[in-house]
């Protein structure tokens, strides 16, 4: 009598042969938990998570977990998100109360506490107790570099895209390059991670033909940074923001070939300019 293998059992088999090969169709959630906003925990478990290139994984943040009815409720979707799995998910923690770390503990899930992993050596090492309280990475001695970075902030957004020139030599750079390069990005990150006052300003046409700065950066050209991009991409960039502007997909699909390669040439043009112009 011919036999035939249940999914189950062959599943079995090929897992005992290839156990990686199954694991990494297998979908798995991982959760982000916090205190505070999970920026954090998220940061951290996404750097430690991408190291496993193969793993289908379904990341979620559950940030202000600041209650004990907040983390039995937290450890409700996560049990919930197991039995969907059919396998544990897991949890990189940020909670600095272990009353509430505890509760999060206690779910169907690998728990990775970041303040016990890191925490514990250094109260060892140091030879003192931690505080174990919420929200002690804004305290009063951080809010000098807080309100820094807040006004880098300000500068940066009056000055974004040459908007304003005025009390430009305040700047501490100045991102330059063509339109669609990612200066604005850039300079946002700067100076909300950094506190770096960071202007820019965007290179057009009218400059690349006089083959000279812009009068306005002449005296500041130590403070100058071009930023480029592939012709390619800055082209691919370009046609997305025409498409969120509602042009005629009929229109703009009609023209898209003939005008593709041009647009092309013509941005490869612009960036070997602006190169010329902060080199």
């Amino acid at each position: 009598m011919a036999c035939r293998w249940s999914e189950a059992v062959y599943t079995t088999i090929v897992a005992a042969q290839y156990p990686y090969e199954i694991m990494t169709t297998q979908r798995r959630s991982a959760f982000f938990v916090s205190d505070r906003t999970g920026i954090t925990a998220e940061m951290l478990g996404h750097s430690l998570l991408t190291q496993f290139d193969e793993l289908h994984l379904s990341e979620t943040t559950l940030p202000f977990i600041d209650s004990l009815d907040k983390a039995q409720a937290a450890v409700k979707t996560i049990n919930a998100a197991a039995v969907a799995d059919g396998v544990r998910p897991i949890i990189i923690s940020t909670l600095a109360t272990t009353e509430i770390a505890a509760v999060i503990g206690k779910a169907n899930a690998l728990f990775l506490d970041c303040f016990q992993i890191f925490i514990a050596p250094l109260e060892n090492e140091l030879g003192a107790r931690a505080s174990h309280e919420i929200g002690r990475s804004h305290n009063v001695n951080d809010i000098v570099n807080y309100y820094k970075r807040m006004e880098s902030v300000n500068y940066t957004l009056s000055h974004d895209d040459g908007v304003s020139v005025r009390d430009l030599a305040e700047a501490d750079i100045i991102l330059v390059g063509v339109s669609r390069c990612g200066k604005t990005p850039t300079c946002l990150y700067l100076s909300i991670q950094y506190g770096v006052r960071a202007a820019n300003y965007p290179f057009i046409p009218e400059d690349f033909a006089s083959h000279l700065l812009p009068a306005t950066l002449r005296p500041l050209r130590n403070k100058l940074y071009g930023l480029t991009i592939t012709p390619t991409r800055l082209q691919r960039i370009r046609e997305g923001l025409i498409h969120r502007r509602r042009q005629s997909v009929l229109f703009f699909g009609a023209i898209h070939h003939h005008v593709q390669h041009r647009a092309i040439a013509r941005y490869q043009d612009f960036l070997r300019h602006s190169l010329l112009l902060v080199g």
